[in-house]
């Protein structure tokens, strides 16, 4: 069952209800969701719900329908997250697992994980014990492999990820591996299922090969009751009666044990297939229908490779495929898992920019323009996923930039530019006036924006719709369609805070869905924006004296011509002659010099960084006031 608790409620009549489920043989987990905690409670015994509902503090009692209670949707609604050591799975990530089949030596293992690590995995997975159909077949390095597999990981700063195989196997693996797996032989071995779960530890479940989709939650279903929190589970394809491939991805599982269960789903495109060359589509495919991430097979010398070579990717292969999931996750509304260049590091940005500690925390402070659930949170929270942080909102733009200046806050994150209404000019204004404020990071995400009211409206009774200016107009041919009326407001999620306290089935806002969550309001229609391909670009702002990023690949800057024929012609020259890129020129005129303009560029910074430092220096040469907004990646 699930026990709603009020909102109000003390924690000595918390203990008293905990108590009470746990005397009738209730297992109890707590979860805090963002509007409410609730008591999870799993067990055999028989009670009356009305005995649970009469205590103090709770507040309804909402029973559990689905025999998988601790894995279904219907004990908990939001996404778990699962941590593995400095890697989160699930929410709006996609993370990348990575690495051999098995573990065939040192030098092995420590070559593809240096391998699969350059190219953006972010865990390292490698087979010790291999259960193999044939006897005759390698079975793995056994403990052996494990030593190897941990250096390797330990050496990249990537947590590892190996197949238990037996019960008696789990105590003496524990202390090589970050998560363990359950093989898709192996699903229904409950005995190891109790096992692996009793630890604690992350655990990892693959779908068996013909497993129903109720089957496979219910080998989590026993892992979770068992002890761990921290549960995945994994589809690689079922048995059927195709040949061409070594199994069938069941492409359609995804969605629907998303919608069934809480917990973090990945697909194993290597076993799935069987095919290297059929590895990258379908891994694409699992991350366009909603997969939180794969794990893949990649191998240095795939022809020679002691397990399942033929399924295996070249390292060519692997880094064509994290390219090509690169640009593929901001249109799906998911941010790609990266770790720091230096592995000691917490994972800020990608270029390892260090986390500095405010008032002795950990956690991150981060400002932001807006109310609760604006499109500048929802950037905030994807690019600092791997981050514990605290999101601070900011009546204005100039007050992000005041909190990062006054040291209030680490980072701020502001909008740069859109892709249908361009520049927002007042950031790049307040970046000129800020000098002590740089640019240390962008991330793009994807506006899709939503019709939002009270749960009583729908699109025949709205009649008028509130957002700021630049929703409005995105959403232009929808309202015209709906004949609802537009109404100007200074902010997207402002305008739907706004239509809650006006709780009237004819007023709506246009935001995001998260808006919409966070003020308790429906979504009537989403996606209803007129262009779809609407991206906004953040720039993450830091402080000057923040650490420079490693390795930056952009730079900012704003420069001025002189007053001459040509001047600005003599600028871009001096890029060209030297093969630096111009991805951004813009003009915007200079204040208190009427008729007079600056421009803004965005160049990329090549490998070769003294071409780059020839270049500004030139460029300073030709130009009027040139300065430099910030050094960054991409």
């Amino acid at each position: 069952m699930v026990v709603v608790l009020e909102r109000d409620i003390r924690n000595a009549q918390k203990e008293q209800i905990r108590s009470f489920l746990e005397n009738h043989g209730f297992q109890v987990r707590e979860i805090v969701g963002v509007e409410e905690t609730i008591f999870g409670a799993v067990g055999a015994s028989p009670i009356d719900l009305r005995e649970v509902e009469i205590l103090p503090g709770v507040d309804k009692v909402i029973p559990i329908t689905k025999p998988y209670k601790l894995a279904s949707r219907e004990l908990r609604k939001d996404d778990t997250v699962v941590q593995v050591g400095p890697v989160r799975f699930g929410g709006s990530r996609f993370t990348v697992i990575a690495g051999p089949c098995a573990v065939e030596s040192r030098e092995q293992i420590l070559e593809v994980a240096r391998i699969v690590r350059k190219s953006g995995a972010v865990m390292l997975r490698g087979g010790a014990f291999k259960p193999r159909t044939s006897p005759y077949s390698f079975q793995g390095l056994g403990e052996e492999g494990l030593r190897f597999l941990k250096e390797a990981g330990e050496a990249t700063g990537m947590p590892v990820i190996s197949e238990v195989v037996s019960p008696s196997h789990v105590a003496m693996m524990r202390e090589y591996v970050d998560m363990f797996q359950i093989g898709a032989r192996n699903m229904q071995n409950f005995e190891l299922l109790k096992e692996v779960g009793a630890t604690g530890m992350p655990v990892m479940v693959k779908r068996g090969l013909s497993a129903t989709i109720e089957e496979w939650l219910m080998a989590a279903e026993y892992v979770l009751a068992h002890g761990t929190e921290n549960v995945i589970l994994c589809d690689r394809g079922i048995r059927t009666f195709e040949t061409f491939t070594r199994n069938s991805l069941d492409i359609s599982s995804i969605p629907v044990v998303k919608k069934l269960s809480h917990l973090p789903v990945v697909v194993d495109p290597s076993h799935a297939t069987g095919i290297r060359e059929k590895v990258p589509p379908v891994a694409l495919a699992a991350a366009a229908v909603g997969s939180d991430g794969i794990i893949v097979e990649v191998h240095s010398d795939p022809e020679h490779a002691m397990s399942d070579g033929p399924q295996t990717l070249y390292p060519e292969q692997f880094e064509k495929l994290m390219r090509d999931i690169e640009a593929i996750t901001p249109v799906l509304g998911r941010e790609l898992v990266r770790l720091p260049d230096r592995p000691d590091v917490r994972p800020v940005f990608g270029g390892g920019a260090p986390v500095s500690e405010i008032d002795g925390s950990t956690t991150l402070r981060i400002a932001f323009q807006g109310a609760r659930g604006a499109y500048s949170e929802t950037a905030l929270l994807r690019y600092f996923q791997a981050n514990d942080v605290t999101a601070e909102a900011k009546e204005a733009f100039r007050d992000v930039f005041e909190a990062v200046l006054q040291g209030q806050v680490e980072y701020g994150v502001i909008p740069l530019e859109n892709s249908l209404a361009g520049s927002v000019h007042e950031n790049y204004d307040l970046l000129l006036r800020y000098p002590d404020v740089t640019i240390l990071a962008e991330t793009k995400i994807r506006v899709e924006h939503c019709l939002i009211g009270p749960a009583a409206a729908s699109t025949e009774t709205v009649r008028t719709a509130y957002s700021h200016p630049q929703g409005l107009a995105q959403c232009r041919q929808f309202l015209e369609d709906h004949g609802i009326a537009a109404l100007p407001h200074y902010d997207t999620a402002g305008s739907v805070a706004l239509v809650a306290e006006k709780n009237d089935p004819a007023v709506a806002a246009i935001a995001s869905r998260e808006a919409a969550s966070i003020y308790g309001m429906t979504v009537l229609r989403e996606g209803i924006e007129t262009n779809p391909h609407n991206y906004t670009r953040f720039a993450i702002v830091g402080h000057r004296d923040h650490p420079p990023v490693d390795t930056p690949n952009m730079a900012a800057l704003v420069l001025a011509t002189p007053d001459a024929p040509g001047a600005l012609s003599v600028c871009l020259q001096v890029l060209a002659e030297r093969s630096l890129n111009l991805q951004k020129l813009e003009s915007r005129p200079i204040p208190g010099k009427p008729w007079n303009y600056m421009f803004y560029l965005d160049i990329q910074i090549p490998e070769d960084k003294e071409k780059f430092a020839e270049g500004m220096s030139a460029l300073a040469a030709v130009s009027e006031d040139l300065r430099t907004l910030g050094l960054y990646r991409v």
